[in-house]
């Protein structure tokens, strides 16, 4: 068994340089981001089979700077990989992408970017800057087609507990601001695309556990696993999700692994999930996905 996992890792190291050969065209990237990525490959190779790779990953890449709008450095939509600076969204991406990597035993900076690629992008392809999943709910369910996540929203037998609150969702906040975002706001044919892509999702109900309900223990919110993306769910209007993490339980209570603009870093905060939550009066609960 260690021979293997040596020999996987070797195998990170010589197929890197290659892959980015192979990639140089489609990717926006540094030497930096590469060599760490095949690190992070290498590295969970080495792991114990049951690890989180979830949190493994997330773990890793704790004290990375906070940077916003990580991903809008091009006049065109390319892949971006950074992992100099994270946002909430980044973070969780590039922790599906490497635990995909891994769990495929794919190997090379070129596989992480392919699963980027299918993370990112709608149906799992890049086709100019609308094709990415800009609401969360739009993420979700492409990779659930993609068979990449699954939303956990109870049991309806059990009346969905805790999943107890439902949410409409009436997206129209990139179609509305157009000028917020760079690629956006000169391009007519593409703030059409977004907006068909807004109404596609518009009058889906999703369900989410409410934050009264998150200051409970493992015995009522066991459904919510270590490693899982919480995506809280927010009041503002035209939007579905304000923030993204990874739970992790602390002491038989919830808290949250994220990219923090509080920070300035990706870190664990030290408040529980409900705490937190209660110095966000816009934040209404969370939806729970897992990487399958």
């Amino acid at each position: 068994m260690i021979k293997e996992k040596i020999k996987l890792a070797a195998c990170v190291v010589l197929c890197t340089w290659a892959s980015v050969r192979l990639y140089a065209g489609k990717v926006t990237y540094t030497r930096e981001d590469s060599i760490k990525v095949v690190t992070l490959l290498r590295d969970a190779a080495l792991q114990e089979k049951d690890t989180n790779l979830p949190l493994y990953f997330a773990g890793r890449l704790k004290g990375i700077p906070y940077v916003a709008s990580t991903l809008e450095v091009n006049d065109r939509e390319q892949l971006v990989v950074n992992l100099r600076g994270l946002d909430c969204t980044t973070l969780v991406e590039t922790v599906v992408a490497l635990t995909r990597a891994v769990r495929c035993s794919k190997a090379g900076f070129e596989d992480f970017c392919r699963e980027l690629e299918r993370i990112r992008y709608a149906a799992g392809r890049l086709d100019g800057y609308a094709s990415r999943n800009h609401y969360f709910s739009q993420w979700i369910e492409s990779n659930e087609r993609l068979n990449i996540v699954k939303e956990v929203t109870g049991k309806e037998a059990e009346g969905y507990v805790p999943f107890v609150e439902r949410q409409t969702l009436d997206l129209h906040y990139m179609s509305t601001y157009p000028e917020k975002y760079p690629m956006l706001k000169n391009d007519t044919a593409m703030q059409r695309r977004v907006r068909e892509a807004e109404r596609r999702m518009n009058g889906g109900v999703v369900r989410y556990i409410p934050r009264r309900l998150l200051g409970q223990g493992r015995d009522e919110l066991g459904c919510v696993h270590d490693g899982d993306i919480l995506a809280i769910v927010t009041r503002k209007e035209g939007l579905d999700t304000s923030h993204l993490g990874f739970a992790v339980w602390v002491k038989g209570r919830l808290h949250l692994l994220n990219a923090s603009s509080i920070h300035k870093k990706v870190v664990l905060e030290p408040m529980t999930l409900q705490t937190y939550m209660s110095k966000h009066p816009s934040q209404l609960g969370v939806r729970v996905v897992r990487i399958l």
